[in-house]
C-alpha cells in the first residue's frame, strides 16, 4: 500500500523534474536571456512556480543576441504569475565593461527587465568599490542606483 500511495501521490503529479535545462526567454520573437541550470522543479500549485535548486546561470543579450551580462546564483526561483526570478545565495551579475554586482538575493523582473534588492551590495568597477543596502538597476548594469551608500572606495590605477 505504501507503494501505492507514493505512485498516485497528488503531491508528485504536481511537479515536474528536469536536469541540465536550458530556458530561452524572448520578446516579440527576439531572444533577450537565456537560463542554464542543472536541476529544475516546476510545481503545478495554485501559484504556480519553478525552482532551480542547484544553481542557474542567466545570460542576457542585446538586440545583436551578444551577451551584455549575466547572472550566476547558488539557487532561484521564478514564479508565473508575477513574471519575477528570486536568485539567491553567492549571487554575481557581470556585465560586458567588467562591472560586477555581488549580493545575497536579487530580483530579476521580466516584464520591466530590471534588477534590484533590498539586500547588501558590493559594486565593483574599474575605478571604485561601493557599498550599500538595497539596489536597482537594468538588467545589463549600466544604470544603477544604489538606496543607502554605507561606503565608497576608489581603486588607484596600477603602474
Amino acid at each position: 500500500m505504501a507503494t501505492i500511495r507514493q505512485i498516485t501521490s497528488q503531491q508528485d503529479a504536481l511537479t515536474e523534474n528536469g536536469t541540465d535545462i536550458e530556458v530561452l526567454y524572448s520578446d516579440a520573437g527576439h531572444v533577450k536571456a537565456k537560463l542554464d541550470a542543472p536541476l529544475m522543479n516546476r510545481h503545478h500549485t495554485k501559484d504556480p512556480f519553478t525552482e532551480m535548486p542547484g544553481g542557474l546561470q542567466l545570460y542576457f543579450y542585446d538586440d545583436s543576441l551578444q551577451v551584455n551580462s549575466q547572472l550566476k546564483a547558488g539557487y532561484g526561483v521564478t514564479y508565473d504569475k508575477s513574471d519575477e526570478m528570486i536568485a539567491r545565495n553567492n549571487v554575481e551579475v557581470v556585465n560586458a565593461q567588467g562591472d560586477k554586482l555581488n549580493t545575497e538575493e536579487l530580483v530579476w523582473n521580466q516584464k520591466t527587465q530590471k534588477i534590484s534588492s533590498e539586500k547588501f551590495v558590493k559594486i565593483t568597477t574599474k575605478d571604485e568599490i561601493i557599498f550599500g543596502d538595497g539596489f536597482e538597476s537594468n538588467q545589463d548594469l549600466s544604470n544603477y542606483t544604489i538606496k543607502k551608500i554605507s561606503g565608497t572606495v576608489h581603486l588607484k590605477e596600477q603602474l
